[in-house]
């Protein structure tokens, strides 16, 4: 049996607790931010998971990943929030078709997001090279969207095609996302939003 003195882990020392914020909290707000896109929210889902660690760290075994069992209690309070969005936007007149999709994406991902893996660098270097390899409109009407938060309407105005184009566009380059990170697809928009 492990003599309890030796267990340096984030378990027991407040001062080891701080400095497992300092290296994380940026990151994690980060993370719940990509997906409930509101910065105040994120900080406090952030805040309440590093609470409900220190709470129940005790019930952790000693070669726990701390950190991605904190990035699992984000996950989990990041869905409860967009689910109880979604709700709330299902009974709204106003509701776009392209946020609903959206926001659906959003939680499929999430839902599918595995938090051990986001330790990764691989999943940027792969969706960096797919970017590289579109046919330059394809690439080009991607980021706009993507990037430049332009809407379909306004991407057509700019590249002088139908919003059906911009929409034929949008799909290729997602489909060729799809097919290079077939391993890695539930977190490419994490990592897609990251490099952001």
């Amino acid at each position: 049996m492990t003599d309890p003195i030796q267990i340096k882990h984030y378990k027991e020392d407040i001062t080891s607790f701080n400095q497992l914020y300092k290296e994380f909290q940026r990151r994690f707000v980060r993370f719940a931010n990509t997906y409930v896109r509101d910065l105040t929210t994120a900080e406090d889902i952030t805040i309440e998971a590093m609470m409900y660690y220190w709470e129940n760290r005790q019930s952790l075994s000693e070669d726990s990943n701390i950190p991605a069992y904190i990035l699992t209690i984000i996950k989990n309070k990041c869905l409860n929030y967009l689910r109880h969005q979604q709700i709330h936007e299902e009974y709204s007149d106003k509701i776009k078709d392209y946020y609903e999709w959206e926001l659906n994406t959003r939680i499929a991902t999430l839902q599918a997001c595995e938090p051990y893996e986001l330790f990764i660098s691989e999943i940027q270097e792969l969706v960096q090279q797919t970017l590289t390899d579109m046919p330059e409109k394809t690439r080009t009407i991607f980021m706009l969207s993507r990037y430049e938060n332009k809407s379909y309407k306004e991407i057509a105005v700019l590249m002088n095609i139908t919003p059906k184009g911009v929409d034929f566009h949008i799909n290729k380059a997602l489909k060729m996302l799809q097919t290079n990170l077939k391993d890695y697809f539930p977190l490419f928009l994490y990592f897609f939003m990251k490099c952001h």
